[in-house]
């Protein structure tokens, strides 16, 4: 038997309908679980990581520049932390453009060309520590070969050798993410449909170490932009509280921090998102105050591996997103990997899905319970009540609805697949006669081969 399972996630801040149905796929059972959602708390305070390209850049050469205007603010958030460091105003993805073009000139066999630009960008960004790590190495180079990215003295190496590899980490990353770039037009094959009402759309490669920023329009989803990002220092795959690790799955952003509230090492703000969700709750996940927030003003980036389990971006991307997304209808789908596909290729599987959530719409309107109930698979919860706890409840959802018709509209799909194959739909669900609907996001499992 083939068995979807749908959850409904009503998270207070993800501003979605309280209730648990269940659903079937052709001769399939189906359930569906609801679990309320925590709320979200401050993200744990992160150690800030030593800036060994500092040694680098005493080392070869320019000085720094000692005054720089704060950055750019709206009036809602302009207000100077104390003890924050004040940088000039960069647009986002400025700093890794001259870094990428310094690397490309490198690469090329123009290290002369390059050298004035490295010692450009050690000046404009005094606080991205991978400037004066590339500066060091292009004055390394005149008096002889560099071995690899921050080929320092001996005793240089040894006395900050994690250090020094998270920025080789960083750069190779960086490099890579830049020289695979994403198909044009492509989608990740998780945005199955995106909704009207989700304007824009984050997805996060963490093997690429990348967060991609897109609009939806009515011609299609399209990339904005795409920034570098640090995650726990654990990794990936959050299951506990305090196990510093970032979790992966589809969420949504819940809020947007008032940054003159949070600590310098938040960076220019902090966008919560609602982990642990229904899905993580029912299989047992803890945790909370997951972020995507900025960088402290002393450092550009973070390491790779440097957080408590939150997303950390670069200041100025972190503003641009902070600019563009919606609160509570922004996805942020964390994966391993993206697959990139075509929008075209994924109808079908678009198609399947969207015959199953009709047939449960319908069955919601029949007046007759059993045609509800028997969407209902017996393992089905609700609340954290059973399904014989919940008949009674079903029967009256189907006498409060009457004879009018149920639309879903707005719909949107977003798959998640892990040991499991699920699909996040998120709909505006409207009665024909009633003044009013309510958004619900259900989550369905798919159970057996197909």
């Amino acid at each position: 038997m083939i068995t979807m399972t749908p959850d409904l996630d009503q998270a207070r801040h993800a501003g979605v309908d309280r209730r648990g149905v269940g659903l079937r796929y052709q001769a399939a059972q189906k359930r569906m679980i609801f679990v309320n959602s925590s709320s979200s708390s401050s993200c744990p305070r992160l150690p800030t990581v030593l800036a060994l390209s500092m040694l680098l850049l005493g080392l070869a050469g320019p000085g720094w520049a000692k005054k720089h205007t704060p950055p750019h603010r709206s009036k809602k958030t302009q207000t100077v932390k104390k003890n924050a460091v004040a940088v000039p105003t960069r647009h986002d993805g400025q700093a890794e453009a001259h870094l990428m073009e310094v690397y490309r000139l490198l690469g090329s066999g123009h290290g002369r060309t390059a050298l004035p630009k490295a010692e450009q960008l050690v000046k404009d960004y005094p606080n991205f520590q991978l400037a004066p790590l590339v500066y060091g190495d292009l004055l390394t180079s005149r008096r002889q070969p560099v071995r690899v990215l921050g080929d320092v003295p001996t005793e240089l190496a040894a006395a900050g050798t994690g250090h020094l590899q998270e920025l080789r980490d960083e750069s190779r990353l960086r490099l890579t993410a830049l020289q695979k770039r994403p198909p044009a037009g492509a989608i990740p094959s998780q945005f199955l449909s995106l909704s009207a009402r989700n304007k824009h759309a984050i997805a996060i490669d963490v093997s690429k170490a990348r967060l991609y920023l897109f609009e939806n329009t009515p011609t299609g989803t399209q990339l904005l932009a795409d920034y570098y990002i640090s995650v726990g220092k654990a990794g990936t795959g959050k299951n506990v509280e305090g196990d510093q690790r970032t979790p992966l799955g589809v969420y949504f952003i819940t809020s947007n921090l008032d940054p003159a509230s949070r600590k310098d090492l938040y960076g220019s703000g902090a966008l919560p998102i609602n982990y642990p969700n229904a899905l993580d709750m029912k299989r047992g996940k803890t945790g909370s105050g997951i972020w995507l927030h900025g960088t402290p003003s002393a450092q550009f980036t973070r390491a790779p591996l440097a957080t408590d389990g939150c997303v950390a971006v670069a200041n100025p991307g972190l503003d641009r997103i902070i600019r563009t997304v919606e609160i509570r209808t922004t996805p942020v789908l964390i994966a391993p990997s993206l697959k990139w596909v075509s929008a075209q290729s994924l109808s079908a599987e678009k198609k399947e899905f969207s015959d199953v959530l009709q047939a449960w719409a319908k069955a919601t309107s029949n007046p007759d319970a059993r045609q509800l109930k028997r969407f209902y698979a017996a393992n089905f919860t609700s609340d954290e009540k059973t399904l014989a706890a919940r008949a009674g409840p079903v029967r009256h959802v189907t006498a409060q609805k009457g004879p009018g018709a149920t639309r879903l509209i707005e719909v949107s799909y977003l798959r998640w697949t892990d040991e499991s194959d699920f699909m996040i739909a998120t709909f505006g669900e409207v009665t024909e006669g009633a003044k009013g609907g309510r958004t619900i996001r259900q989550y369905w499992q798919r159970q057996g081969q197909q």
